[in-house]
């Protein structure tokens, strides 16, 4: 347990974008003193007071230092363990105290969400070796809201039961991918709900962990009747880096982060701009990172903003900013999810996919089944518009690209076992299914 709340900012204690990167450049020291007590820091830091001339890291180092290499404090202060998901590699392993718990857990309830103990928060992101989960989980408690632990990779919480429970439990906020928006509501009509009308206690979707276009924001809000969304940027590694204001920008937590923009074609490093994201933590006791690239192509700047926050804005393009050539044409997901989504709502196009192949583009959507035509040809002409690339469109009936099994099947759950009646099937003793 931690004795007593560390003294982290809060939102303001700074007069302007200076003043923050003031604040900002003091605290790096002592940063990079509580780093060289890793192992990996230890000669790379010897002398060094700020980040100036220190080379960047990446996820390669961290893997390569595992598993101790990069903790910084003695492990009986540990509070967990965790790895990213390895989607684009070997997991990279992250440490924290329960003081960094209380330190990331406070900033990713800044959000324009203001959660409160008025709220019934239903978490439906991975609890596994992932942070995503545990950060939402701590900082609903930490406000006072009622948490729903809806793991999304559990057998235990298929479709059906995850809308049973936004229905009956009255849920006001819901934790999840942006995905996972739109699969609810294809659920919910499955089971013969009206998402825009059978759930009335939902006041937010709070979204992470893939690219939020404004065309499936937009799709997503008027699905669910005017339910906004919020958007959170972090990784597993750092949690949370930047939130949605009241406003409707996503800014860093630059008084928690010192955020920096590394151009890879030129290597300059800027603090705003458009490049890679580059991170250096200020508050981070387990493992602190220096100069830690994220590898995320973003956007940032400091013009102000109406919420009075006085922090950097950031747009994610996201690790695929730069898309696939398609006849001289770089098409990228976000641009033709835009085209996608923007089809009108009543022809039913919620789900899609795409295959960039070197001389055409391949796409196909699901639609009802009223609208399969239309909505092939008015997308294969929106994306001949947009990019003037051979295009062969197919609309599929619902069901195609997701099965409705998967919106309407409850998986079987069993606890292991090892004694069997004469008719029963033994064939899932011992184990978990």
């Amino acid at each position: 347990m931690v004795d007593s709340l560390p003294d982290v900012p809060h939102l303001s204690r700074w007069s302007g974008i200076e003043d923050l990167y003031r604040q900002q450049d003091e605290r790096v020291r002592a940063t990079l003193a509580l780093a060289r007590n890793a192992p990996y820091y230890r000669e790379r830091l010897a002398g060094q007071d700020s980040l100036s001339g220190l080379p960047l890291m990446t996820k390669r180092d961290l893997r390569a230092s595992y598993p101790f290499g990069m903790l910084a404090v003695p492990k009986a202060r540990l509070a967990t363990y965790h790895e990213s998901s390895g989607t684009t590699g070997d997991p990279t392993p992250s440490f924290f105290t329960e003081a960094d718990w209380y330190e990331m857990a406070s900033r990713f309830a800044r959000t324009a969400v203001d959660v409160s103990a008025g709220d019934t928060v239903l978490i439906r992101t991975p609890y596994a070796m992932l942070i995503t989960a545990h950060q939402a989980h701590r900082a609903a408690r930490l406000r006072g809201a009622t948490v729903v632990p809806a793991d999304n990779r559990s057998l235990l919480m298929p479709y059906p039961r995850v809308i049973r429970l936004l229905r009956e439990l009255e849920v006001t906020v819901a934790w999840c991918l942006p995905s996972e928006c739109l699969l609810w509501a294809a659920a919910a009509r499955a089971a013969g709900l009206k998402p825009d009308s059978d759930f009335p206690a939902l006041r937010a979707f709070h979204v992470a962990g893939e690219p939020l276009t404004p065309a499936r924001r937009r799709r997503i809000t008027s699905i669910w009747g005017g339910v906004p969304v919020f958007e959170d940027y972090g990784s597993t590694e750092t949690g949370s880096l930047g939130g949605q204001c009241p406003a409707g920008r996503v800014h860093l937590w630059a008084d928690r982060f010192l955020c920096e923009v590394y151009d890879p074609d030129t290597g300059r490093i800027r603090r705003e701009g458009r490049g890679q994201l580059v991170i250096t933590t200020l508050y981070r006791e387990a493992m602190p990172l220096i100069r830690y690239n994220i590898e995320d192509f973003v956007e940032v700047d400091s013009v102000e903003c109406p919420c009075g926050w006085r922090l950097p804005s950031i747009r994610v393009l996201g690790r695929s900013a730069e898309g696939f050539a398609v006849s001289g044409q770089r098409v990228t997901q976000a641009v033709l999810e835009e085209l996608v989504l923007g089809l009108p709502q009543e022809h039913g196009v919620l789900f899609w996919r795409a295959r960039a192949h070197p001389d055409r583009l391949e796409i196909e959507v699901e639609a009802d089944a009223d609208a399969l035509e239309a909505a092939r040809e008015q997308l294969r002409h929106a994306v001949a518009q947009r990019f003037g690339v051979a295009c062969e469109v197919r609309a599929l009936p619902p069901g195609s690209l997701v099965p409705q099994e998967i919106l309407t099947g409850a998986s079987e759950m069993a606890k292991p076992r090892n004694l069997f009646g004469p008719e029963e099937s033994w064939d899932k003793a011992v184990i978990y299914s």
